[in-house]
C-alpha cells in the first residue's frame, strides 16, 4: 500500500517576507526593557523580583499546559515571554507572588491558550489578567495603598487617583514634564513616558506595529479629555497630563497594539484607536477606577471582529 502524504493546501501570495515570530517578540522585548529597567531603578528589588517571576512563571505556564494538551512547544516563540514581562509592566511593586502567578495564570492559560494559543486570542492576555486582578484584588492593585511604604524624593500618590479624589486644584504643583520622565507613582514599567515613547517609535520604525492605532489611541485620549476639561477645568484633568500619567503610553504601544485581538485594516485601525482611547478617559473621569485602560483596551478587542468587516472597495468594477 503506498504510504500517504499529507497535502497543504492554502490560499495565494505563497511568498514568505522572512518576518518571523521570534524576531518579531524579541523587538517587543527589547522596546520594553528600558522602561522596565527604569521601574526596577525607581522602585528597586522587589520590581525586579515582580518582573522576574511574572516572565519565567509565563514561560512555565505556557510549558505546561502545551504538554498537558499535547500541543506543540511553543515557548521557542517568546511570545509567553513577551505577555510575561507586559503584565509585569502593569503591576505594583509590592504584589505578592502568588498574585503575580495567578496572573500570568490567567494570561497564558485562560486568555490566550484555551482559545488556540498564538494568534487565536480575541482579547489581549496581558489586559484580561490585570483586569481580573484589578476586579479579585482592588486593594492589591491599588498603588497608592500598595506603595505606601515607598520613600520617594516627589509627590508619592497616584497621580490619576489624585485628580479622581481631590480635582485638578490637587496636581497644580506637579510638572507634566517630571511626570513624562517618570517621576510619579504607578506600575513597574508604565511611569516613565519616555521610554516607553521611545521604545514604541522604535516599533514603529521596525514595522513591527503600525503607527495608525498608537495614533489614534493617543488622539482619542487627547480629544476626549479635552472635552472634559472644557467643561469643568477643576474637576478633570487637560488632556497633557492623561497622556503621560497611568498607563495611556504603555497601551498605545504595547497593548492596543497586539495582533491577534486588534484590527488590520486602515480605518479600522483608526476607530479601534479613537474608541479605545476615548473610553479609557471615559472611565478614568466617571468611573469607579482612577485607572481603567485595561477595560478600554478589552472594549476595543470586543469590537474588533465588528472594525474588521470595514475593508477597502475591491479594485476593478462589474463588466
Amino acid at each position: 500500500m503506498p504510504e500517504k502524504q499529507k497535502l497543504v493546501v492554502s490560499f495565494a501570495p505563497f511568498w514568505h517576507n522572512g518576518n518571523r515570530v521570534t524576531d518579531r517578540s524579541l523587538q517587543i522585548f527589547l522596546a520594553a526593557t528600558p522602561a522596565a529597567l527604569f521601574g526596577v531603578y525607581r522602585f528597586g528589588l522587589s520590581a525586579l523580583g515582580v518582573l522576574a517571576l511574572s516572565v519565567s512563571s509565563a514561560v512555565l505556564w505556557e510549558l505546561a499546559f502545551t504538554r498537558v494538551a499535547k500541543r506543540p512547544v511553543s515557548v521557542g516563540d517568546g511570545t509567553a515571554a513577551v505577555i510575561g514581562l507586559l503584565f509585569g509592566m502593569m503591576l505594583p511593586a509590592s504584589l505578592p507572588w502568588w498574585a503575580v502567578l495567578t496572573g500570568t495564570f490567567i494570561a497564558i492559560v485562560v486568555a490566550r491558550q484555551i482559545y488556540g494559543g498564538i494568534g487565536a486570542n480575541p482579547f489581549s492576555p496581558a489586559a484580561v489578567a490585570v483586569a481580573i486582578l484589578m476586579l479579585a484584588w482592588k486593594q492589591r492593585m491599588d498603588f497608592d495603598t500598595a506603595l505606601v511604604n515607598y520613600a520617594f524624593d516627589f509627590p508619592a500618590a497616584f497621580p490619576l487617583g489624585v485628580v479622581k479624589a481631590f480635582g485638578t486644584d490637587a496636581i497644580n504643583e506637579l510638572s507634566l514634564v517630571d511626570l513624562f520622565i517618570g517621576r510619579q507613582v504607578g506600575g513597574i514599567g508604565s511611569i516613565c513616558g519616555a521610554a516607553l515613547l521611545a521604545g514604541g517609535v522604535y516599533l514603529i520604525l521596525r514595522g513591527v506595529i503600525r503607527w495608525e492605532i498608537p495614533i489614534a489611541f493617543l488622539a482619542g485620549v487627547a480629544v476626549t479629555a479635552a472635552v472634559f476639561h472644557a467643561a469643568n477645568p477643576f474637576k478633570f484633568a487637560s488632556p497633557a497630563f492623561h497622556l503621560v500619567t497611568g498607563l495611556t503610553l504603555f497601551g498605545a504601544f504595547f497593548l492596543a497594539t497586539e495582533d491577534a485581538s486588534s484590527p488590520v485594516n486602515f480605518i479600522s485601525m483608526l476607530i479601534f484607536g479613537a474608541s479605545a482611547g476615548a473610553i479609557a478617559v471615559f472611565i478614568r473621569n466617571i468611573g469607579v477606577f482612577a485607572e481603567g485602560l485595561v477595560f478600554a483596551i478589552l472594549v476595543g478587542n470586543l469590537i474588533q471582529p465588528l472594525l474588521d468587516k470595514i475593508r477597502p472597495k475591491a479594485l476593478g468594477k462589474v463588466g
